[in-house]
């Protein structure tokens, strides 16, 4: 399962190699979980999409020449996969690594180190049902996540101390030493008592605030802990969703899991499903209103608030963990999941009508809208998601893919009346995909089709000025949501199970 690339693979930097013996006794004790990492679907409990900084990434230096492909990676097994989650920082006894984590389908999850391009582990799961549709497709259907803060992430965003967040340890809690597989196989589990539904449920896990864990959830319906250094289970799988059921947009916050399920797949009802890490108690909000909007699925304010969007119905906003309904929207219908953006101190949300209209609410007052404007028809299909971003001027930007472009939205105020202005439109793309926005920039992905292979745009995220294109790089088409960005970098994935990496390389 070797990676491909234009260049000989780069070895670890110096830096890198010189401090990990210095500093690693710095790191022995636990460390807070809170991290600006790229941790899950659309970047941040808010999915806004938007990376604040980043040291090396900018209108100007992408336009030069150093920004380009570094690598490729086949991953085997898997004909789709999903945009990966990142941990820029984890020490462990191979030194200082940066990793990414892919879903892929039949239920396989990947561990690539992002600076040397190496598979690092892979976990398989139970696969989806043998009565497998287009509608039901079983398999892994929603993403690998990271736990995430419900707090906004920092203005500094990549360019605080050169990398964003502190390391993750891969040391235990103080007393117990070394994370080995060793130790890890002999620790015994307590038993788990029977849950309501027939399965066990498993004891509440406990708390290692020095390990960095992975989330990922099988076709059994069953949520899985992983430590991120080695794939192992952290504590035994739990239940959360019915087996085969559409799931998708899984994040983790708080302590608490939420996936959305849709299209009725595994007898899941359409709606909002949460579980408690530490307890195991599941709650679930089914929706009056259609199915969920969105691949996304649900948007998480910094209150912990949770806010969904149905097709044919509103805009909910549900209690954290109860996920008991606090207020809701006129009827509308959606096509899109919301993003939560804060705006002059006060939470907003954007949402994609299924008329095309792209609407702004403030948070306390669902039943207003704030501000609309016209984004065209979008193309049919679940890959509607907005990414919400404020330039240097203090400027609040959305940016909604639409028929066959990339449409950015500016919120104005004139004579007292907010409003929404478009600002400037990408290039004719043949398959729009949800972009993302990196320190000023927005990357645009061309998803491409059957015979047209995919194409990421970069371009000033004031102007839209393009900045550079992939060329013929990427050699499959792509769907839903397939970017992430970490340090310098932005990371693709493709629909013939490739993962690709753009950026700088690294220095020597």
């Amino acid at each position: 399962m070797g990676a491909q690339q234009p260049a000989p693979a780069p070895s670890m930097h110096p830096l890198k190699t010189r401090l990990a013996g210095a500093l690693a006794g710095l790191f022995l004790l636990p460390l807070a979980s809170r991290a600006d990492d790229w941790t899950t679907v659309a970047y941040d409990a808010q999915r806004s999409s938007w990376v604040r900084a980043d040291a090396k990434i900018s209108p100007a230096t992408v336009r030069g020449p150093d920004f380009r492909l570094l690598w490729t990676m086949p991953l085997a097994g898997s004909d789709a996969l999903t945009a990966p989650a990142l941990l820029d920082f984890l020490i462990s006894h191979r030194g200082f690594r940066s990793l990414a984590f892919i879903g892929g389908s039949g239920g396989s999850v990947f561990a690539v180190d992002t600076d040397l391009a190496r598979h690092e582990w892979e976990r398989q799961f139970p696969n989806g049902s043998p009565a497998a549709s287009p509608e039901c497709p079983g398999g892994m259907t929603a993403n690998v996540t990271r736990a995430t803060s419900s707090a906004m992430p920092s203005m500094l965003g990549f360019g605080a101390r050169g990398r964003r967040s502190p390391a993750a340890s891969g040391v235990g809690a103080p007393g117990e030493g070394a994370v080995t597989l060793a130790n890890l196989a002999a620790r015994p589990r307590a038993s788990s008592p029977a849950s309501t539904s027939g399965r066990t449920r498993p004891p509440a896990q406990r708390s290692l605030r020095g390990l960095s864990l992975v989330y990922a959830l099988s076709a059994d319906g069953m949520l899985h802990a992983l430590y991120a250094s080695n794939g192992r289970d952290h504590a035994a799988p739990v239940p959360f969703v019915p087996a085969n059921a559409k799931a998708q947009g899984l994040i983790v916050v708080d302590n608490v899991a939420y996936a959305t399920t849709s299209d009725g797949c595994g007898g899941a009802a359409d709606g909002v499903w949460a579980v408690e890490l530490g307890t195991g108690q599941v709650a679930s909000w089914a929706s009056d209103g259609g199915a969920i909007a969105g691949p996304t699925g649900v948007a998480i304010g910094p209150d912990a608030t949770v806010y969904a969007a149905t097709r044919e119905g509103p805009l909910v906003a549900l209690e954290a963990a109860s996920l008991r309904r606090k207020a809701a929207s006129d009827p509308i219908g959606f096509r899109s999941a919301p993003v939560v953006f804060d705006r002059d101190g006060a939470d907003h949300l954007a949402a994609l009508a299924q008329d095309g209209t792209l609407l702004v609410f403030e948070a306390a007052d669902l039943d207003t809208v704030v501000a609309n404007g016209f984004a065209s028809a979008s193309p049919d299909g679940s890959e509607h998601a907005l990414a919400a971003w404020r330039d240097s001027g203090g400027g609040h930007w959305i940016l909604a893919p639409a028929a066959d472009s990339v449409v950015a939205w500016k919120l104005t105020e004139r004579g007292g009346t907010t409003r929404l202005e478009q600002g400037w439109e990408s290039p004719k793309l043949s398959h729009p995909l949800p972009p993302i926005i990196v320190n000023g920039v927005a990357f645009v992905l061309d998803g491409g089709g059957s015979s047209v292979s995919a194409k990421l745009h970069a371009l000033d995220g004031t102007t839209g000025k393009p900045l550079w294109d992939s060329g013929s790089a990427i050699q499959a088409n792509a769907r839903g949501h397939a970017l992430a960005a970490g340090p310098g970098h932005v990371f693709l994935t493709a629909a013939d199970g490739t993962a690709y990496a753009f950026g700088f390389p690294m220095e020597h």
